[in-house]
């Protein structure tokens, strides 16, 4: 499949620190409010200068420095919901023109203007993307459809800007896409082979690795 047919562009660029928000009689610290930047963002391989995480054991590091998400998954949303959802909505520092994750494999190598990055897994919502929108089921509608957007490692260090536009320059062999991780994250949770098929990619981030292993263990 040419992923490129359709010359992608990054529609917008968003980083942000953590803030307070309200999650019943308590309050919790999430980094899913991001601001867009018009100028250019520093992308090192350990994140976007000016992007910070509040819960750093399951988000940011080499694996996940890059949070993306794809442009073309928000009509879905919005369509479902009735409700607009601007580009940032779940989070994401970069959201992407085209693309779905149907298309996208784990491993594969994206190229931006200066920048080089590898896809390393899918995003796993949490219960702060419901908080955000006010919606508690949210996380298990993203996980339920696989339109979950995705994480890049950073290959090669540079700017990042809105408008740039991004080009595959190297598919990985095993072509797992990224929805068909998800599906055996959360739909094929039993199926040994598809499992340890994924456990081979070796792109994958060292954290989905661990829990399918211990998955794998409990078999």
């Amino acid at each position: 499949m040419n992923v490129n047919r359709t010359r992608p562009i990054i529609s917008s660029v968003q980083v942000g620190e953590p803030v307070l928000i309200d999650h019943g009689n308590k309050q919790v610290l999430s980094g899913i409010w991001k601001r867009p930047s018009d100028h250019p963002i520093y992308a090192s391989r350990l994140g976007m200068e000016g992007d910070a995480q509040a819960d750093t054991v399951n988000h940011g590091g080499e694996d996940k420095a890059i949070c993306a998400y794809f442009g073309s998954r928000y009509s879905y949303w919005e369509a479902e919901y009735g409700r607009p959802f601007p580009n940032g909505s779940f989070g994401e520092n970069i959201t992407i023109s085209d693309w779905t994750e149907e298309e996208i494999c784990i491993g594969d190598v994206i190229a931006g203007d200066e920048v080089v990055l590898q896809v390393s897994q899918p995003r796993q919502p949490c219960f702060k993307l419901g908080l955000r929108h006010s919606l508690a089921e949210l996380p298990v509608r993203v996980r339920e459809t696989g339109y979950s957007g995705f994480y890049f490692r950073v290959i090669q260090e540079g700017n990042i800007r809105s408008g740039e536009p991004l080009k595959v320059v190297q598919k990985h062999s095993a072509g797992c896409s990224i929805m068909q991780a998800n599906q055996v994250m959360y739909v094929h949770t039993g199926d040994r082979v598809k499992i340890e098929q994924l456990l081979t990619v070796e792109p994958l981030s060292e954290s989905w690795k661990k829990q399918l292993q211990s998955r794998l263990n409990k078999l």
